[in-house]
């Protein structure tokens, strides 16, 4: 049994490596090649765009493969969705595509836009989201440079993805309507989904590509506590569940280990030292399963 995965190429590549290394998963990319090695002989690499996995995984060209929600809706691809990889560090967080215009323009509702020109990348769910509301408008493909057109006078509105809208901001265009919120996904074919060992190979990875993710905001601590001090230490210590306390071969001494949010540690660590803890020792995690 070999699983053929796309891996997607371009703004989600450095992110979707990492995760999988963090996974255990060594991906190695060549420079020209579109057909990455992995250290794992029932995988075999495709390196595909976003914007193509999911049609190449509905026709069987790929097995599964990752790809961003606002791509499977785009093309209606009927696919079986995995599992949703919301990862809240760069690259593979939440996005947004919205409806934007110019600053100064009268447009303020979707409804405004009707018999306007609007320029866009999802082509598709534009035009499909556009009659949901009953607005009819000229829609046409931005081959890219979208945030410039509407200044230009070559577009009343754009709909473009954004993360923060600093961007939009700095072209003097202001957001109309949040059309999707897109995340990326673990997609499989359907047929591939019937075949018990590929399917279990798919739950193999999404457990540890979770697994690394939820990794990705924590970090362990361990530590040293007198008895005497232990609740006094385990107060102020929050964790995914108990911290996990070890007897020392000195019975008045224990040590205590637990995951934490990484962002809590800097605060955390003076507030344990006073609380009577030692030997404080932080420490990076590759994979947390719940």
């Amino acid at each position: 049994m070999v699983l053929r995965l796309g891996i997607p190429k371009g703004s989600l590549q450095e992110s979707t490596l990492k995760i999988f290394r963090k996974a255990g998963y060594n991906i190695t990319v060549g420079s020209r090649s579109y057909y990455p090695s992995i250290d794992d002989p029932e995988i075999e690499c495709m390196m595909v765009r976003a914007q193509e996995v999911p049609r190449y995984v509905e026709d069987g060209v790929l097995d599964a493969g990752l790809t961003g929600y606002d791509w499977i809706m785009e093309q209606g691809a009927k696919v079986v969705e995995v599992a949703e990889l919301n990862y809240a560090k760069e690259g593979l967080r939440p996005v947004r595509w919205v409806i934007a215009v110019p600053e100064y323009s009268k447009i303020k509702t979707v409804k405004d836009l009707e018999g306007k020109r609007i320029a866009t990348e999802l082509l598709g769910y534009t035009k499909k989201f556009l009659k949901q509301h009953g607005v009819n408008a000229e829609v046409e493909f931005s081959w890219g440079a979208t945030e410039v057109k509407p200044g230009a006078g070559l577009a009343d509105a754009i709909v473009d993805l954004t993360e923060t809208g600093n961007s939009l901001r700095a072209n003097k265009l202001r957001i109309i309507e949040v059309m999707l919120t897109s995340t990326t996904r673990l997609i499989a074919n359907k047929e591939a989904w019937k075949d018990a060992a590929k399917k279990k190979k798919l739950e193999n990875l999404n457990i540890l590509l979770q697994g690394a993710i939820a990794a990705e905001e924590k970090v362990g601590l361990k530590m040293n506590a007198p008895c005497t001090k232990l609740d006094k230490v385990t107060s102020v210590l929050p964790a995914m569940h108990s911290p996990t306390i070890s007897h020392h071969a000195d019975p008045d001494w224990v040590s205590l280990e637990v995951i934490i949010d990484e962002k809590k540690v800097r605060d955390l660590i003076p507030e344990l030292k006073r609380a009577g803890a030692s030997g404080i020792v932080e420490y990076p995690l590759n994979k947390v399963i719940p």
